[in-house]
């Protein structure tokens, strides 16, 4: 196994200078801010690679221009109070809301009051492994049509993924330096994105990927999935190597065995970990390490899915 891909950066800082090139090297290499009553800035960023989670608080007040922030950008205020133009709308955000920074690649001003904000940074790319576009039958560019979420409850549905995914994943040495482990984390944020913001995303499959969710469909993708159990590969991977559409390897295991993909996948690794825990030394390993080589973030979902396939906990496999 490679080692962690997961980086933390801390800063901290009165001085506006080095605050214009922390979050210019950060965030945008155009981006501009101007203090209002004098401010302080502490930042705390962890990077995995496809994604970013970030708590950054202020002290006074800041104007911030950007041009280009990479990726899509989703903020939830904690403490603060944000003020957000983008497009030639202006809308206000108080403690627990959640909303989009920017649409990527446009442009916005923000004003941010005293207090505290969490920022994910997505990757553009994940967000194709886990939805496509209409018409296209192939993942594409997908839009975001409004800037906040669709409902309250599915912003706090937003809250609740990125506490499980900071407090499961990127707090758990274990879990941080697995591969699988922060692919899934990035898939399940860029679905819960695709959920909570309004968007372009099409999910109902097309006469061609019904026509294409044939057995010979399921066999390739079966066999993809064995063979590369052990890589972080999405959905899309799986429908690539299948010759069909994301929408139609969906159906084709949907049709034929009542399952996704993705949860097929969950199964073979649940056999690759218990195979792994009948022939482990119980000196050497752990169930949690065992878990998160093969994709399992939580340690009590674990053991709790094992349970319910083997009929025993796994940590009695191991020591038996």
């Amino acid at each position: 196994m490679t080692s962690s891909p997961v980086q933390t950066h801390q800063f901290d800082s009165r001085d506006p200078a080095a605050i214009q090139d922390f979050l210019s090297a950060t965030y945008d290499p155009k981006l501009h801010i101007q203090s209002r009553n004098g401010y302080r800035l502490t930042h705390r960023r962890v990077d995995t690679g496809p994604f970013a989670i970030a708590t950054t608080r202020q002290t006074g007040h800041l104007d911030i221009g950007a041009a280009t922030l990479g990726g899509l950008v989703i903020g939830r205020t904690r403490t603060a109070r944000v003020d957000r133009s983008c497009a030639g709308s202006t809308h206000r955000f108080g403690p627990g809301e959640a909303f989009l920074v920017t649409r990527p690649q446009e442009p916005c001003t923000v004003r941010w009051h005293p207090g505290e904000v969490e920022l994910c940074v997505l990757d553009l790319s994940v967000l194709a492994q886990v939805a496509t576009t209409a018409p296209a039958r192939r993942p594409g560019r997908i839009q975001f049509t409004e800037l906040g979420p669709v409902s309250a409850a599915l912003a706090r549905q937003w809250h609740n993924t990125t506490s499980f995914v900071r407090e499961i994943v990127l707090n758990s040495p274990a879990a941080g330096a697995q591969p699988l482990v922060i692919g899934n984390a990035a898939r399940m944020l860029a679905a819960a994105a695709l959920a909570v913001f309004p968007n372009t995303a099409f999910t109902e499959p097309t006469a061609a990927d019904r026509h294409d969710a044939t057995t010979a469909t399921l066999r390739r993708a079966i066999t993809f999935l064995e063979e590369h159990a052990d890589r972080d590969i999405s959905a899309a991977d799986i429908a690539s190597a299948a010759g069909v559409s994301l929408r139609a390897v969906q159906l084709a295991f949907r049709r034929h065995l009542g399952t996704t993909p993705m949860a097929h996948l969950r199964r073979i690794r649940l056999v690759r970990a218990h195979h792994d825990l009948v022939r482990a030394d119980p000196h050497q390993e752990t169930v949690s390490a065992i878990a998160s080589r093969w994709g399992f973030a939580s340690h009590s979902r674990f053991t709790a899915r094992y349970h319910a396939s083997y009929g025993v906990p796994p940590r009695e496999t191991l020591h038996t």
